[in-house]
């Protein structure tokens, strides 16, 4: 009788996991509710939908660990990065990407496979039986978010993230803005001049700060207790927790000289990053918001450059959960008290687009090695992928677990390598050339050669 492998939930990590398992003669349902039911921050019915950020981060994977873990998942043949490569924008160092044509590749390319089907539907219950990975993402639906706490007989932890708001391009005025990363950084002219910069003298930052403050907010309901993620913070929370927060942050005006008015350096830049191919949307980067429409459009538009913007889409808020992964689930990502259920993505306590398409990589290829009945060596913890399924399957202090990103804080430390930031450069060159040998030799052992 032939195997099936169930997931519920097509954002990232459902699409990798489901493209892993298929591409080793798996059949596949990928059991996705939307757009039949439909949530807070997504808009259309796509598999691979990119709901906040079009950004998939640095690029970089000598020196930083999300760009390490894209080059793993490229030799690992992940559909996620794939399909951002050929949507791929100018974003200095960055992967940004277009985010609606990236989303209907996604969902294409799984919908065309011979042996992957979609199965448009809400699953409000936690199968007992088969085997099912569970990639429902942050935005879980109200009754499996229910099923998934009477089953842990404990409280789904939660956290708040916030939307940034998106701008057309034909709204901001160029004769104040000009065009260009920070250090000029990347290796085309695109690249160099890749983020539209609005500058901001000290009055205006200051009347800025204060408008941000004492702009109305998105009020929690009754009886929500969740904090932030720090990687994806409000600003208004940023400036509560000092006025010049936002200057050493999203705001900083180093590496940037105003074409407009070279000799005039500004107290304050505002930065927006390309949101799709035409180049006609912006979406404010760093500038995530729980303040109510009315007061965005107000505070956003005193902005420098901004005074006339149009708003493809405005800021927003929205309550995400997680598991307690580090107590519930086993190195091999399954639940406890149920191993026919494997939890990936968001849903785990990972943070990010990267980071959740990873872990619905390694659940899909481990699903495949159980239906399978074949060994898989466990990930290398001195890997990108091993590192983050490490964390949170046990390696986590389990009292204080909470959404992480990958970073090299996670990696097992060098042998006879300086720490300090002073060997930084060689300390992460170090890791990551480790990390690709562990990574092709754990490839090689599941033979399934990288791609």
């Amino acid at each position: 009788m032939t195997q099936t492998l169930n997931i519920i939930g097509g954002g990232m990590a459902g699409s990798e996991a489901a493209w892993q398992a298929a591409n080793a003669g798996i059949k596949v349902v990928i059991h996705e509710m939307r757009p039949k039911v439909a949530t807070f921050a997504h808009r259309t019915g796509n598999l691979g939908e990119m709901v906040c950020s079009n950004s998939f981060r640095s690029d970089d994977h000598e020196q930083n660990a999300v760009g390490l873990l894209h080059w793993e998942m490229r030799q690992a043949g992940g559909l996620i990065m794939q399909m951002a490569s050929k949507h791929r924008l100018p974003a200095g160092g960055a992967l940004a990407v277009d985010r609606d044509p990236f989303a209907e590749s996604v969902t294409a390319a799984l919908k065309a496979h011979p042996n992957i089907s979609v199965s448009y539907e809400e699953i409000g219950e936690l199968p007992s039986d088969g085997h099912w990975i569970v990639a429902t993402g942050p935005l879980t639906s109200g009754s499996l978010a229910q099923a998934i706490q009477k089953e842990t007989g404990a409280e789904a932890l939660a956290f708040f993230d916030a939307i940034a708001p998106i701008v057309y391009f034909d709204s901001i005025d160029m004769n104040t803005c000009w065009m260009q990363s920070r250090y000029d950084k990347g290796e085309t002219e695109a690249e160099q001049t890749a983020y539209l910069n609005c500058p901001m003298t000290k009055d205006q930052y200051e009347a800025f700060i204060d408008a941000l403050l004492s702009a109305e907010k998105t009020a929690f309901k009754e009886g929500e207790t969740a904090g932030y993620f720090d990687g994806c913070l409000p600003i208004e929370v940023m400036a509560e927790r000092g006025r010049e927060t936002l200057r050493f942050g999203p705001m900083k005006p180093v590496g940037l000289t105003n074409a407009n008015d070279p000799s005039n350096k500004p107290y304050a830049v505002v930065q927006l990053r390309r949101d799709n191919a035409l180049g006609t949307l912006f979406n404010i980067v760093g500038f995530q918001t729980k303040m109510k429409y009315g007061a965005q459009k107000v505070v956003f538009t005193m902005i420098p450059g901004l005074e006339n913007a149009e708003f493809a889409r405005l800021g927003g808020i929205h309550r995400n959960t997680f598991i307690n992964s580090p107590t519930l689930l086993d190195d091999q990502m399954r639940l406890r008290s149920r191993p026919n259920l494997r939890f990936a993505g968001q849903i785990t306590g990972v943070e990010g687009y990267v980071e959740s398409a990873a872990m619905g990589l390694l659940a899909g290829r481990m699903a495949v090695a159980e239906m399978t009945g074949l060994p898989i060596a466990p990930v290398p913890d001195t890997t990108a992928m091993g590192a983050l399924v490490t964390h949170i399957t046990g390696g986590a202090d389990a009292k204080t677990f909470q959404p992480m990103n990958v970073n090299f804080g996670l990696f097992p430390p060098l042998e006879g390598m300086r720490s300090g930031r002073k060997g930084r450069k060689e300390r992460y060159k170090g890791y990551t050339d480790r990390a690709k040998a562990d990574w092709l030799a754990w490839l090689g052992q599941q033979g399934q050669d990288a791609a």
